[in-house]
């Protein structure tokens, strides 16, 4: 689950000199290089387990409730934030009806993003959903065109284009094609790039209906995890998920139960360690780790899970991969320059 943020908070543990654009020599630069990394390593840790923990859920244990595990996973997300807000470990905002009403159209689409989400990696290698989330920043540079009038520069474009040869290639040599999974991801592209088009603006709305004028990630974690609840229920109905919860022997396994706890502890720390690495370092240099840190992942999904694949499917995964961080290095310099 990730969630923007303030990135102006990267210098918050230490002065820049403006020529160089370092950190000045005094006391706090080893605490700098120091949290940096150890935020960057724990923001790529969670975000890697989760994919591969949902996985090991849908497909080694061949469950068959990707909107049950949504859900549950939520609900821990939800009592983890609750209890720390009464402890007064943190400030959240109060739910009222009036902000109920105006993130409720945003957060039907955040559950979509995550359901569609579940069911692709129920029938797709891990490494080829990485390649084929690359469409969802396709998706997303047309919207921001289209919508808000944003001009992107020629190496954006090169590196959107790149991004979908590799899809379409991938795709045509992934030894383990699956045209449910296929459709359930490019469903999944379609609604995160929604999501992230739509955040910003329900986002401002939003902070107008709050106490306190402000909405922060905190609040935001425990605002889309609440009210994903009831919509679970509803669908975990429609989709006739109830009838197979109450079938299957998978429930009385203490260990699934464990896993899907855990992942529901990873959900929550994915939020909190990619707000803590965006205040160590800033939304460019996250934006480029989120796309390198799909290497590593893809590369477990195919050794952890026994993959089958060919020389041409490998390297169009890797082809993918080295678009995304072309995207990423593309879309800093258009930022700077814009």
């Amino acid at each position: 689950m990730k969630l923007s943020t303030n990135s102006g908070l990267d210098l918050e543990y230490g002065k820049l000199d403006k020529k160089s654009e370092k950190p000045l020599r005094n006391s706090g630069v080893v605490k700098v290089h120091n949290q940096a990394l150890l935020s960057g390593l724990a923001y790529c840790l969670c975000s890697c387990s989760m994919i591969l923990v949902n996985k090991f859920v849908l497909s080694s244990y061949d469950f068959n409730a990707g909107i049950f595990l949504m859900f549950y996973q939520n609900f821990i997300s939800v009592i983890i934030v609750s209890t720390l807000s009464l402890l007064g470990l943190i400030s959240t905002e109060p739910l009222t009806w009036r902000l109920i009403k105006v993130w409720l159209p945003v957060n039907v689409i955040f559950v979509g993003m995550l359901i569609t989400s579940m069911f692709s990696l129920k029938y797709i290698n891990v490494a080829m959903v990485t390649v084929l989330k690359n469409v969802t920043n396709v998706i997303t540079a047309l919207g921001e065109m289209y919508l808000f009038k944003k001009h992107h520069d020629s190496k954006v474009w090169t590196a959107l284009f790149l991004m979908i040869i590799s899809a379409i290639t991938g795709g045509i040599t992934d030894l383990s094609f699956h045209a449910t999974g296929y459709a359930w991801q490019i469903l999944n592209c379609f609604l995160t790039a929604s999501y992230s088009l739509t955040l910003q603006r329900v986002m401002d709305t939003a902070k107008q209906v709050t106490k306190s004028g402000n909405l922060n990630e905190f609040s935001m974690v425990l605002l889309n995890n609440t009210l994903s609840l009831p919509l679970g229920i509803f669908l975990i109905a429609v989709f006739n998920e109830v009838d197979y919860l109450l079938r299957t022997p998978l429930l009385r396994l203490p260990s699934l139960w464990l896993v899907m706890t855990f992942s529901g502890f990873l959900g929550l720390a994915i939020s909190f360690t990619s707000l803590w690495f965006l205040h160590q370092t800033g939304a460019t240099t996250y934006s480029l780790v989120g796309s390198l840190n799909k290497i590593p992942l893809s590369l477990a999904g195919i050794l952890l899970f026994k993959v089958p694949t060919s020389l041409q499917n490998s390297a169009s995964i890797l082809f993918g991969l080295l678009a995304g961080v072309f995207f990423a290095r593309a879309k800093m310099r258009d930022r700077t320059q814009s």
